[in-house]
């Protein structure tokens, strides 16, 4: 089975409430003269209390297009990049040159090279690692990013994989623009990097040394579904100006929907039921999902709490976000060794991602 070693953040260093933001954002997203009562309205209801954004927030109005904003992304995401792998590297024991593969996943900017290439020689990845760049999952590019580790490590258990997501929400937020779906995305999403490795069940260090297998949970399956006539619901209009987000009020509806059935059919695959689940780490799509996750579940009270915790802390960093809440159920919350755990994203598509854990 794949186990995963290490889960590293690294978040840019302007941190604002969520107060400064909605002013500073009622500025820069409205046009004269509209009324803000609706952004306040969406900002008070995220359940979001701080965000980290890639700029201070008195450059954003001096953003000139979307190749100005591409640049930012690019620089800024392979430092956090590095600083995101090179800290779960450190924590996992392991070094650049023990790195098969890397997996790099955003939604927030565009590279050629990608940013995975960019940052290899900063870091010190070797010249012959395998590099997988993905563009498009969104949100549930966090747990397909970890399904398709599992998948590589499957082919070759004596490497070690990794993978990194970089968003840069606040760089895609358009000016002078009052949609419903961008006043939504300006309340929830915020910027930051993650990053994961794993290693195959057959991996030893190349070096003789104090340096043993990881002792992480493990992979034990993976499950996608892509719901049909769904493509509407989540994704980007690209248009001069960048990335226009769409995201229909009826999310939490697909939810409801698919989300229960994906869950009883993938667990009772492996003759378990969701009061056999120890941990569940799910991705902080935003407090009605959240809500609708809990209800179709049947969740017990507190089974989200570190979901929710990060939501407050951080907003939703998209691919990102169910990384969070992954190193803090490992750090803060880690469950009985032996029981299962499983990690939930959903994104654009719409789609789902369950990745089932043992600990």
């Amino acid at each position: 089975m794949t186990r995963i070693a290490a889960v590293h953040g690294a978040l840019p260093p302007n941190r604002y409430s969520q107060a400064e933001i909605t002013d500073a954002l009622a500025q820069i997203c409205l046009p004269e003269g509209t009324n803000r009562r609706l952004l306040d309205r969406f900002h008070a209801g995220a359940q979001v209390g701080s965000r980290h954004l890639v700029l201070p927030l008195d450059q954003y109005a001096k953003l000139d297009g979307f190749g100005m904003a591409n640049d930012v992304f690019v620089d800024a995401a392979v430092e956090l990049g590095a600083a995101a792998v090179s800290g779960a590297l450190e924590a996992a024991g392991l070094a650049p040159d023990d790195v098969d593969m890397i997996l790099f996943t955003s939604v927030t900017g565009i590279a050629a090279p990608s940013i995975d290439a960019r940052l290899a020689g900063v870091i010190g990845l070797r010249p012959d690692v395998k590099r997988v760049p993905v563009f498009g999952l969104g949100c549930v590019a966090g747990a397909a990013g970890i399904s398709r580790l599992h998948d590589y490590l499957r082919g070759w258990p004596d490497h070690v994989a990794v993978l990194l997501s970089v968003e840069l929400c606040s760089l895609t937020l358009q000016r002078g623009d009052a949609s419903v779906a961008n006043l939504v995305a300006s309340a929830l999403f915020g910027d930051g990097a993650a990053a994961v490795v794993a290693c195959g069940d057959e991996w030893r260090p190349r070096t003789a040394g104090p340096g043993g297998p990881p002792n992480g949970p493990t992979v034990v399956a993976t499950r996608s579904h892509l719901y049909p006539g769904s493509e509407h619901v989540m994704g980007w209009n690209v248009g001069d100006t960048g990335f226009q987000v769409v995201l229909d009020a009826s999310v939490p509806d697909v939810v409801r929907t698919y989300l229960a059935d994906d869950v009883h059919g993938f667990l009772a695959d492996h003759s378990l039921t969701t009061q056999d689940v120890t941990a569940w780490v799910c991705h902080p799509g935003g407090p009605k999902v959240l809500e609708a996750v809990a209800e179709t579940l049947r969740l017990p009270d507190g089974a989200l709490d570190l979901t929710w915790r990060s939501l407050a802390e951080v907003g939703n960093l998209s691919s990102s976000s169910v990384l969070y809440v992954l190193r803090d159920t490992l750090a803060l919350r880690p469950p009985p060794p032996g029981t299962p755990g499983l990690l939930i994203a959903m994104g654009p598509g719409f789609c789902s991602e369950l990745v089932l854990l043992r600990w």
